[in-house]
């Protein structure tokens, strides 16, 4: 690399730009200077630790995948841990989660695969498969390189109940998303990789289930005790980077050494001079910064459309009755503004204080339907408190505490081919060596996903300084 100090400028300062920022610091040779540019007042992006009524709640992620698919850890564990924080990882209590069917709240079925049943017999009366489900019809239910809708295949297969009762609320819960216009190999890719192999839909979910590797005894999910903003503290702490808060990036252009960025208000902007960047904002922040780099690059990107959601979180007086779940889940065939719910201080043993109020948090909104979430703070949260009640068979009692937390525009939709779509960007960015895209618009929006996507655009942006 020589003796000339780098410089590194990363754009975005969510988990993904962290994790990079981590990366880059632990590979990268001493004295390599980054710099994190987050054009909001605080880094985290769409990790954010609240506090109601004393207790600490998660303004937006509230967990991560404790495994990844080939049994090791997943990115998101193995990031904790190398922040000194693996002992301070908790993990949800082992009770169900239930379905709101007509008005009512059911247990979800065991045996499936986000909501896509392996066993139709097991599904009870949450939703029943149409007549002759399922055919054999002698050949792959997927061709090569295809990707489909999961609604349009879990349709064709099993009926629209499924689809819509199972698949829809269980896919919305992390996607914010509809069934019918999500990728099947961004969303699902175990199960696409069966698909393409498998002639029917239960045998390409049981594929895809048995070549998941299970660890006996380890937890599905992990939080972090204190918070998520604990993840992003020490994340900040541990990179040694300068943040920069409050300062827009607004154009990216390429120079002879590296790369220049344009930076702060149009009427008096500032410059600065680096050898890489990582990109790791949303998808139209990033196709604007793109422009002038690459138009190709910047087209494939721009496509990609955001849901915006809301939570509102209640404090209930101690001893709110609830029943012995961690939380529910609402199909959009339901008609309601709540599309899910988490029974805090149940499913997290470590919030459940002696004498502590009763936490519920609730999910607002999906792709779609923005102009449900136009009403203001308290119109939403008292529709929210009497949906819950209604479900709940039982008037709630006023909440002690309350907040609601927006996210506009907070969850990337990958429609059919996402993966080409992003693919082509990064060929397209293969001749701009030194600048790497990284976060949920290209890799998947959970914690795993979002630190893999930073930490593999830093592996690319240092191959790039060691090569100068």
């Amino acid at each position: 690399m020589g003796s000339v100090r780098k410089r590194v400028a990363i754009v975005g300062g969510g988990i993904a730009g962290l994790a990079a920022a981590v990366r880059i610091r632990d590979r990268a040779p001493a004295g390599t200077e980054i710099i994190v540019y987050e054009q909001s007042g605080r880094l985290g992006g769409k990790l954010r630790t609240g506090e109601l009524a004393g207790a600490t709640v998660e303004r937006g992620a509230e967990s991560f995948l404790m495994g990844a698919p080939d049994g090791g850890e997943s990115a998101a564990v193995r990031f904790a841990r190398r922040l000194g924080l693996g002992d301070a990882l908790v993990h949800p209590s082992p009770i169900p989660a239930a379905l709101a069917i007509g008005g009512r709240l059911e247990k979800v079925p065991g045996g499936t695969l986000v909501g896509v049943p392996g066993d139709l017999s097991l599904l009870g009366t949450v939703a029943r498969p149409v007549a002759g489900a399922d055919p054999d019809e002698g050949r792959p239910l997927l061709a090569e390189g295809e990707d489909v809708a999961v609604g349009a295949l879990v349709r064709a297969r099993y009926g629209d109940e499924i689809a819509d009762r199972l698949v829809d609320p269980m896919l919305g819960g992390v996607y914010a998303g509809r069934a019918d216009r999500l990728s099947l190999a961004t969303t699902m890719p175990a199960l696409a990789r069966t698909a393409r192999t498998e002639h029917t839909l239960t045998a390409a979910v049981r594929a895809a289930q048995a070549a998941s590797v299970r660890v006996p005894g380890r937890a599905v999910f992990a939080a972090v005790d204190g918070g998520m903003n604990r993840l992003v503290g020490a994340a900040a702490a541990a990179s040694s980077a300068r943040i920069s808060l409050g300062l827009p990036v607004r154009e990216l252009t390429r120079t002879a050494h590296g790369w220049r960025l344009l930076l702060g208000p149009v009427p008096a902007p500032q410059t600065d001079d680096v050898d890489a960047v990582v990109l790791a904002v949303p998808a139209r922040p990033a196709g604007r910064l793109l422009g002038g780099v690459d138009a190709d690059a910047a087209a494939e990107i721009e496509t990609l459309d955001y849901a915006s959601v809301a939570l509102v979180a209640f404090a209930l007086p101690p001893g709110t009755p609830l029943p012995d779940l961690s939380g529910f889940l609402v199909p959009p065939t339901e008609g309601m503004l709540v599309k899910a719910a988490t029974f805090f201080t149940r499913k997290w043993a470590h919030l459940d204080r002696e004498g502590g109020p009763v936490i519920v948090r609730a999910s607002l909104g999906r792709a779609g339907e923005e102009h449900l979430l136009q009403h203001d703070d308290a119109v939403l949260a008292a529709t929210a408190h009497a949906e819950l009640g209604r479900l709940l068979g039982a008037e709630l009692p006023p909440p002690v505490a309350s907040w609601v937390q927006r996210w506009g525009g907070g969850l990337p939709q990958y429609a059919p081919g996402h993966l080409d779509r992003v693919a082509l960007a990064r060929a397209a960015l293969a001749d701009r060596p030194g600048l790497a895209l990284a976060g949920a618009a290209y890799d998947g929006v959970g914690i795993p996903a979002c630190v893999a996507s930073g930490e593999n655009a830093a592996d690319d942006v240092l191959k790039h300084l060691e090569e100068r």
